[in-house]
């Protein structure tokens, strides 16, 4: 009698192993994707306020309390030396997709154009007195889930159905909840 020195798996153990690794990565699979969304989130919440701080800084540096109305001028280097308002990431365009959100900046409605000289390369007219920022998310539900806006004053708004109009001004809160 001749016995076989079979070595290896059957094909049964190999489905069982195949079935079981799906079983877990089922398991696994909607975690790592509600991580990466808070993470997004957070990312997003972290734009806003480098936005935040660098505008009162452009401000109190050389726009004599005005602020720049699009992302790209506070990406300049300052004429008298230093480093830009802000990072070259966030300064690339006016509208910016950084980990899964759209980042924009625009002037606010109540607000005034400058008439003094220019700053940091930027012309007076372009100085504005208000501002507001935004995070949207690029694909509400998979990259993000709450809508993020910033505005003059730094408080940071959170809202779920991203309803922020255009009509935003200094002391506008237009929905949602402060976050900062």
């Amino acid at each position: 009698m001749r016995i076989r020195d079979n070595k290896g798996f059957t094909l049964i153990e190999l489905l069982i192993v195949v079935a079981i690794i799906g079983i877990i990565a089922a398991i696994a699979v909607p975690g790592l994707l509600s991580a990466r969304r808070s993470g997004n989130e957070a990312s997003a919440i972290g734009s806003l306020r480098a936005i935040s701080s660098s505008q009162q800084a452009f401000a109190s540096t050389c726009a004599n309390g005005f602020y720049s109305s699009a992302l790209t001028q506070l990406a300049i280097a300052p004429p008298t030396g230093g480093a830009p308002f802000i990072s070259p990431d966030l300064g690339a365009a006016d509208s910016v997709n950084k980990s899964g959100y759209t980042v924009i900046l625009a002037a606010g409605s109540d607000g005034a154009a400058a008439t003094l000289d220019a700053c940091n390369g930027v012309a007076a007219g372009s100085l504005i007195s208000s501002w507001y920022a935004t995070a949207d998310p690029i694909t509400p539900g998979s990259t993000g889930t709450r809508y993020f806006w910033v505005g003059t004053l730094g408080t940071i708004f959170a809202d779920a159905t991203g309803a922020i109009g255009s009509d935003v001004g200094a002391d506008d809160a237009p929905g949602g909840n402060p976050i900062q």
